[in-house]
C-alpha cells in the first residue's frame, strides 16, 4: 500500500508519459525478444517494431502503466542488446508533429517557387 501511496505523491516532469521510443536496436529483435527486455519492468500494452527501411532498428514501447515505462526508461537507458546501446525517449508526439508541418511547409514553397517561377519565365518570353 505504501508504494502505491508513494507513487501518487511523485511529481513526473511534463514529458514522461507510457509510451517509449527506442532507438539502435539490432535490425533482427523480435517482438519476443523485446517482451523479454521490457516486460521485467511491468506490463505492457504494446510493442511495434520498425520493420521498413527508414523504421529498421525503433520500436515504440507502450506500457499499461506511466510509473512502469518511467522505471523501464531509467533502467534501459544505455543497455547493451546485442552489442548495440539502447537510445530510450519518451514519446512527443508534439515534436513529431512539428516536424511534418515543417516538412510539409518547406515541400510547399519549393512547389509556389516552381510554380512563379515558371510563370515569370513564361512572362519575360512573351515580352521578348
Amino acid at each position: 500500500m505504501s508504494l502505491a501511496r508513494n507513487r501518487q505523491a511523485t511529481r513526473l516532469s511534463p514529458e514522461v508519459n507510457r509510451i517509449l521510443f527506442v532507438r539502435n536496436l539490432p535490425f533482427k529483435i523480435t517482438s519476443d525478444e523485446m517482451f523479454d527486455i521490457f516486460g521485467k519492468y511491468g506490463a505492457i500494452r504494446q510493442i511495434r517494431v520498425g520493420n521498413t527501411s527508414e523504421t529498421q532498428g525503433t520500436a515504440y514501447v507502450v506500457y499499461e502503466d506511466i510509473y512502469d515505462a518511467k522505471q523501464a526508461c531509467e533502467h534501459l537507458q544505455g543497455f547493451n542488446v546485442g552489442g548495440r546501446y539502447l537510445v530510450l525517449l519518451y514519446y512527443q508526439p508534439n515534436k513529431i508533429q512539428k516536424k511534418l508541418d515543417k516538412d510539409r511547409k518547406k515541400q510547399e514553397i519549393e512547389e509556389l517557387k516552381q510554380k512563379f517561377k515558371a510563370n515569370e519565365e513564361a512572362q519575360s518570353e512573351a515580352k521578348a
